[in-house]
């Protein structure tokens, strides 16, 4: 059964409403169905007219800052997009050369990851960080299930341990390849997992433990380095032996580049693989993600399928089989166009005009800011408690009137006192479009102001918070990990992320 949009709720499943065409267009048919197939073929102009009118009500993609996906790139990388558009990834030996490009990227990324070894680094391309994700997961659960079937363990309980405030491709990993998730509730002012109780929750069943580098919640970093530090801890302690999968979607293209001393890579023995999203801070339009593994033992080869081109041996792992190539070559584009240098002024920019943004707003006098930009330039603010008359939905509504939009969510179990706004600086989004939010910001108050409470609440946001969705962690049996949230009661107990 196909999943309806909202909007298209109720309609019947014989054509709805018909489309009238602008008689501006002289050409029949006069009206053409919503939802079948029409009869006959309409002239191309008139088909592109009908849908380029209508993608018109879309939102912004530039004003869009709930989205971590690029919205900008540069002319001649759209024009290797075009011209590769015909390009399947996985025909690697009908294209050889974009496979070529694909491993080079991998080995590139290796590198920047500290990898022991690049040259000979296992990793792939995906369509995505969450596909990518998954694939580190599979892997995981892959590699605990050989060792327990090893020792003559039993091998039907696996779990897996994360933060709650992980993205929501962990949830759906954990659901479609049937495993425990156990995650850590947010407590006080920590938004993120926690090493020590990312520990507690481990057990001979856990394939491993998910750190993020730049949670979707509030931008900030999980202490992935104290993470592995208590887990060697574990091991010493009682044997049990848990790899870490470092979920970098955005992060790991940040911190190689603004934070090179911040050990979170394969620099630390105990971080078994890497995922990222080459469409978010890579710097890449929609479609392509990384996957990277320390080195074979960390990929079992029973998943990897193994393609010959060229006389020699191409390891192919992934869930898409047909995706396309463009995205890889627009990869491979950018990390020549840039090279280290340009990308850390890329994302020095970005990282700059997120805390000049993150303090202006924490100036204005009705809003607080939870983090301030200085890890992913991506920030979290609310609106304090004295200012009793709007709630961040007000501000996320009145916002989307001038074109700008900006996700409005309730913080998960633990913290659901927390309503905030968050705001994701990309390159493209540079200190004349902050200006353009931060006056339009300042204009919006006095109408907020003059509310005589607020109007919205979390039941009224529209869902667009990517990823930052509510996780249960009832009944979970982690040691101390679950004492009240801090703060006021929220505005709403129900969440208005997706």
């Amino acid at each position: 059964m196909a999943l309806k949009h909202p909007r298209h709720a109720g309609r019947d499943g014989h054509g709805g409403r018909h489309l009238r065409i602008n008689p501006i267009f002289s050409r029949e048919p006069l009206t053409i169905p919503r939802y079948t197939l029409p009869a006959g073929e309409l002239d191309p102009d008139v088909a592109y007219q009908v849908v380029h009118d209508e993608l018109m009500l879309d939102g912004n993609a530039r004003l869009n800052l709930a989205t971590f996906v690029s919205t900008w790139a540069e002319p001649q990388a759209l024009r290797l997009m075009a011209e590769c558009a015909e390009k399947n990834m996985i025909d690697k030996d009908e294209y050889p050369h974009t496979a070529e490009l694909e491993m080079r990227c991998v080995h590139m990324l290796a590198r920047l990851w500290h990898a022991e070894d690049a040259h000979r680094a296992v990793g792939c391309s995906t369509t995505g960080s969450s596909e990518a994700a998954m694939l580190g997961g599979l892997a995981l659960k892959r590699r605990w299930r050989q060792r327990r079937l090893a020792a003559g363990e039993p091998a039907d309980r696996p779990n897996l341990v994360m933060g709650v405030n992980v993205q929501v491709c962990w949830e759906k990993f954990a659901n479609y390849f049937e495993v425990e998730p156990r995650y850590v509730p947010m407590e006080g002012d920590r938004y993120h997992l926690g090493a020590r109780e990312a520990a507690e929750l481990c057990d001979e069943n856990t394939i491993g433990v998910v750190a993020v580098l730049g949670s979707t919640f509030d931008g900030g970093y999980e202490p992935v380095a104290e993470i592995t530090a208590a887990l060697d801890d574990l091991e010493r302690r009682t044997g049990v032996d848990v790899p870490v999968h470092v979920d970098g979607a955005s992060g790991a293209m940040i911190a190689p580049f603004l934070d090179p001393d911040l050990l979170w890579d394969f620099r630390l023995p105990r971080v078994a693989s890497i995922n990222t999203s080459g469409h978010k801070y890579g710097l890449v339009m929609p479609g392509v993600g990384w996957a990277l593994w320390r080195d074979e033992k960390a990929l079992p080869d029973d998943l990897v399928f193994h393609v010959n081109y060229l006389g020699g041996d191409m390891p192919t792992f992934a869930l898409n089989f047909s995706r396309p190539g463009a995205q890889v070559v627009a990869q491979y584009y950018t990390f020549l166009r840039l090279g280290f240098e340009g990308y850390r002024r890329v994302q020095r920019t970005s990282r700059d005009v997120a805390t000049a943004l993150a303090t202006e707003i924490g100036r204005l006098g009705p809003f607080e800011t939870l983090t301030g930009g200085d890890e992913l330039p991506v920030f979290a603010f609310r609106v304090r408690e004295d200012a009793r008359n709007f709630s961040v939905y007000d501000v996320s509504a009145m916002l989307r009137e001038s074109g700008w939009l900006v996700p409005a969510y309730t913080f998960p179990e633990n913290r659901t006192d927390l309503d905030v706004l968050r705001v994701v600086v990309r390159n493209g989004f540079g200190h004349d479009l902050a200006d353009l939010f931060l006056d339009d910001l300042r204009r919006a108050l006095p109408r907020l102001r003059a509310q005589r409470e607020p109007r919205r609440d979390a039941a009224d946001s529209t869902g667009f918070t990517h990823g930052a969705g509510p996780k249960k962690t009832a009944d979970q049996p982690v040691s101390g990990a679950r004492g009240a949230g801090r703060g006021r009661s929220s505005r709403s107990a129900r969440a208005g992320s997706r």
